[in-house]
């Protein structure tokens, strides 16, 4: 298994953040979910559980200073390291809006809200790794995408992107002396995050398929299988860089 006895905490439970921790589980890890919603929690640790995995759960807000801080110890002191961490909370973002009809908190709320839980998460996490002198901390989206930028409004979305990337940047830099990886999985957009009943749906699904090689956009599963591979030691020379699974949308 390619994470054999890790602990890995995974901030949110989304669909993403169920996908990651169901694969984590199933490489070996010992997951620790983190989330706001108690019901949906028991949910994906049940599923976890039900595969013969391991889980943890603890409700939490990962824009809150001191209960991330205090989660991260918790879990460093029980299970003896943080390996792997992973926040995919949703930022809030509000999409199909022109920039000139939006209001000042729907367009700084996605870029207030990533900036400061990566930031937290990211460091209760490191604190720990440093000590251990090993670890991996994943961040999730790319650059966003300049086509993004001229077939469809998204925001202050685009600009949380670009943050979170140029902090991925600086922290690998950072951390990589004390043996730490810090790696972006590039997406372009998973359709099955999408809400069915998602104003604009259509346009999305068309802008994120359309450009791709493949003609697909990467799946739960695919998103999944990919975090837990650059999560592993089979990535250990991969830091400070982005993965490419958007399935040809961004040609490198």
């Amino acid at each position: 298994m390619l994470l054999q006895d890790k602990n890995a905490i995974v901030y949110g439970t989304g669909s993403i953040g169920s996908a990651v921790a169901r694969a984590f589980a199933a490489e070996g890890a010992r997951v620790h979910l983190a989330g706001r919603t108690p019901d949906r929690l028991e949910r994906v640790a049940e599923e976890i559980r039900a595969a013969g995995g391991s889980v943890e759960t603890a409700q939490l807000d990962a824009l809150d200073e001191a209960a991330v801080d205090a989660h991260a110890d918790a879990v460093a002191a029980r299970a003896g390291s943080i390996d792997i961490s992973v926040n995919v909370i949703s930022v809030g973002d509000v999409q199909g809006t022109p920039m000139v009809e939006m209001s000042l908190v729907d367009y700084e709320r996605p870029i207030v809200t990533a900036v400061r839980t990566q930031f937290l998460t990211a460091r209760a996490a490191a604190r720990h790794m440093i000590e251990q002198r090993s670890g991996v901390i994943l961040m999730f989206g790319g650059d966003g995408g300049r086509d993004a930028i001229r077939d469809y409004s998204i925001g202050g979305f685009q600009v949380s992107l670009n943050a979170v990337d140029a902090m991925r940047r600086q922290l690998a830099a950072e951390l990589g002396g004390y043996g730490i990886r810090v790696v972006t999985l590039h997406t372009g957009g998973v359709l099955e995050s999408l809400p069915p009943d998602f104003e604009g749906r259509e346009t999305i699904v068309d802008m994120i398929v359309a450009p791709t090689m493949l003609k697909r956009a990467a799946t739960l599963t695919d998103v999944g299988n990919v975090a837990a591979f650059a999560a592993s030691d089979k990535a250990a020379s991969i830091t400070g860089t982005a993965i490419n699974i958007t399935c040809g949308a961004v040609a490198d």
